[in-house]
C-alpha cells in the first residue's frame, strides 16, 4: 500500500533520510547562510542543541522520596563544560542573552509558596499550582524539572551511529536523574541545611515507571532543504536593522513568535539567544527542492539552524503540522502538487482562504506595518 502524501512528524526528521528527501542538519556556517549569529567557519551537522529528559515533581516536607544513587552519578557530580559558570549539578547557569552567571535555587525562600515571581526554580516550570484549587485538595504543587541544568551537550543524536545515539540518550536520563539524587541529598538549602528528601518524582503524571518522561526533549532535527529558507535575515530583530519589523511573506500558512533561542549545543557552543519579531510561516518553506509527496509537519521545515531556535516551538510546530495536514488534502482534492499551490496564485489564494475561512488560522499579525515587503 502506497501513499500518496506522507507527512514527516518525527522527533529528529526520520523519514527525510529514510526516503532520501534532501535535508540538512546541524549549523550552517556564516558563509553559507549570511547570519549575524551562524557560526563563522565551516558548517557542522554535529553542531545540535542540548537535549533533555525533563521529569515532574512535587514536594513533601518532612518524608523522604530520595532515588537510589544513579549510575552515572560520581561523573555528574565532577563534570562542569569549559563554557559554563558552573558545575553541572548546581544552582548556576547562565542568562542565555548575556551568557552570565546567574544562580537560583529551587525555592526562593524555604516556604515552597514563596518566589512566585519566577526567580527560585520551583516556580520556574511550575504546571500545577495548589492554590488555585480548594483548601487542602492537593498536598503540593507539581512542576516540570526542564532546566538548564539537565540540558544534555556532550553528543548530537543525529549523525552518529544507533549505538552512539542510544548511549546519548541513556546518559541524558542519568544527567536528570543526578540532578534529581543532588538536590535531594547534597545541593545547599538556604537555612544552611543540605538536600531537599521530600522531592518526589510523579511517574503518575508521565505515565512510567521511573518517572521519566516518556521521551527525551528534542529541540532540533533534521530539516527539508525547502524551496525557500527561513533565515535570520528575515525575522531576526538585530538582523533586520531592530526596527522594520519582520520579513513580510505573501505566501503565508500561520503565524509564529518567538525569541531565536539556541541552548548548547554538541560542538561546545553556549547559549544562543537573540530577539525575533513576530513573523510568519512561509508555504515554501513547507515543500521540499524536489520530492513531491513528502510534507514537514513540525520543526523540520526550511529553517536555518539559526531559525530553528524561533520556529521549534510548539505552537508552531503544530501550526506546521495542520498547515502541512489541510496543503495535502487540498492538493488531494484539487488534483495539485504542493509546489504548484504555491507556484499559481489562484490556487495559493484559495488555499489561504481555506485556511481562514474554514480551519481559522491567521496568516498575519494584527500590525502589518510591521513587516516589510519582499
Amino acid at each position: 500500500m502506497h501513499a500518496r502524501y506522507v507527512l514527516d512528524a518525527t522527533e529528529l526528521g526520520d523519514l527525510l533520510e529514510l526516503a532520501g528527501v534532501e535535508h540538512t542538519v546541524g549549523a550552517e556556517s556564516q558563509d553559507e547562510t549570511g547570519e549575524l549569529h551562524a557560526p563563522p567557519g565551516a558548517s557542522n551537522p554535529l553542531d545540535q542543541q542540548a537535549v533533555s529528559w525533563c521529569f515532574p515533581l512535587d514536594y513533601m516536607p518532612g518524608e523522604d522520596h530520595t532515588i537510589d544513587r544513579p549510575e552515572d552519578y560520581d561523573f555528574w557530580r565532577a563534570y562542569r563544560a569549559s563554557f559554563w559558570p558552573g558545575p553541572q549539578l548546581s544552582w548556576t547557569d547562565v542568562y542565555p542573552n548575556t551568557l552570565q552567571p546567574r544562580h537560583r535555587a529551587i525555592f526562593h525562600k524555604e516556604s515552597f509558596f514563596a518566589g512566585r515571581d519566577g526567580s527560585d526554580l520551583w516556580h520556574y516550570r511550575r504546571i500545577l499550582a495548589r492554590e488555585n484549587f480548594s483548601e487542602g485538595l492537593l498536598d503540593s504543587d507539581i512542576i516540570l524539572v526542564n532546566w538548564p541544568q539537565i540540558d544534555y551537550w556532550l553528543g548530537p543524536l543525529v549523525g552518529v551511529g544507533e549505538a552512539e545515539r542510544h548511549e546519548h540518550l541513556r546518559r541524558a536520563r542519568q544527567l536528570s536523574l543526578s540532578m534529581l539524587y543532588w538536590m535531594q541529598t547534597e545541593a545547599h538549602r538556604l537555612d544552611g541545611g543540605v538536600g531537599y528528601r521530600g522531592l518526589r518524582l510523579r511517574p503518575d503524571v508521565v505515565g512510567t515507571t521511573d518517572g521519566l518522561a516518556r521521551r527525551v526533549y528534542v529541540r532540533e532535527s533534521r530539516r527539508i532543504r525547502a524551496e525557500f529558507t527561513v533565515l535570520e535575515q528575515h525575522v531576526g530583530v538585530e538582523a533586520r536593522g531592530g526596527s522594520r519589523g519582520a520579513q513580510y511573506f505573501h505566501d503565508s500558512v500561520g503565524v509564529g513568535a518567538y525569541r531565536i533561542d539556541l541552548h548548547p549545543s554538541a560542538a561546545g557552543r553556549n547559549y544562543v539567544d537573540v530577539s525575533s519579531w513576530p513573523f510568519q510561516i512561509p508555504l515554501g518553506a513547507l515543500i521540499p527542492v524536489r520530492v513531491r509527496n513528502l510534507l514537514p509537519a513540525c520543526k523540520n521545515l526550511g529553517t536555518s539552524h539559526v531559525t530553528n531556535g524561533c520556529y521549534r516551538l510548539h505552537p508552531v510546530e503544530w501550526n506546521v503540522g495542520e498547515a502541512s495536514g489541510a496543503l495535502a488534502a487540498y492538493c488531494l482534492d484539487k488534483d495539485l502538487l504542493p509546489r504548484q499551490v504555491h507556484d499559481r496564485a489562484a490556487s495559493l489564494e484559495d488555499f489561504q482562504r481555506l485556511l481562514v475561512d474554514v480551519l481559522g488560522f491567521e496568516l498575519v499579525w494584527p500590525d502589518p506595518q510591521r513587516y516589510e515587503s519582499l
